[in-house]
């Protein structure tokens, strides 16, 4: 299995906004009604606004096996110095081969000769899935923010960082 770390293009909106919409639903499901996850992922992940996103960079990179979109990281440098992961998402059938790990690298090292000594994520509380991934590489919590979504159902997400 050969897999190629990309840039992210729009002919990978269809793949990217099914992999971002399906993992996201998975990381709060049991926690956020089903009426929020689908109003959010209609609003975050459809094609319109995944195609601008990737036109401006927040999605940076695909990971792709035989042509196929396997995994997508998004971020930005916030302000000098900062890193910030927006999304990584990797497709239910292609995780834990190494495909996150690939596009993280790949991502913070674009972000380091940026000039980023530091990276952000912000991971949603109970993310059994995204914690352990984060902490095996270095991340470490530096806050939990509470709050309220406006069908009023309260979350929580984790704040981490780590130098890079």
């Amino acid at each position: 299995m050969d897999i190629v770390i990309q840039r992210a293009a729009v002919e990978h909106v269809e793949a990217v906004s099914a992999i971002c919409s399906f993992g996201w639903k998975q990381t709060v499901a049991g926690k956020l009604s089903e009426e929020y996850q689908n109003k959010n992922a209609a609003e975050w992940y459809n094609h319109e606004r995944v195609r601008s996103d990737i036109e401006k960079g927040s999605y940076t990179y695909v990971a792709t096996i035989d042509s196929e979109v396997a995994g997508v990281i998004g971020g930005e440098i916030l302000k000098s110095g900062v890193s910030q992961v927006f999304v990584l998402y990797v497709d239910e059938k292609y995780r834990y081969q190494g495909i996150g790990s690939q596009l993280l690298k790949v991502f913070t090292e674009e972000h380091k000769e940026k000039g980023a000594t530091e990276q952000w994520v912000s991971v949603q509380d109970g993310n059994d899935r995204g914690i352990p991934f984060y902490e095996a590489r270095g991340f470490q919590l530096q806050e939990k923010r509470k709050g309220v979504t406006d069908t009023g159902e309260m979350f929580v997400n984790l704040q981490y960082l780590r130098g890079i």
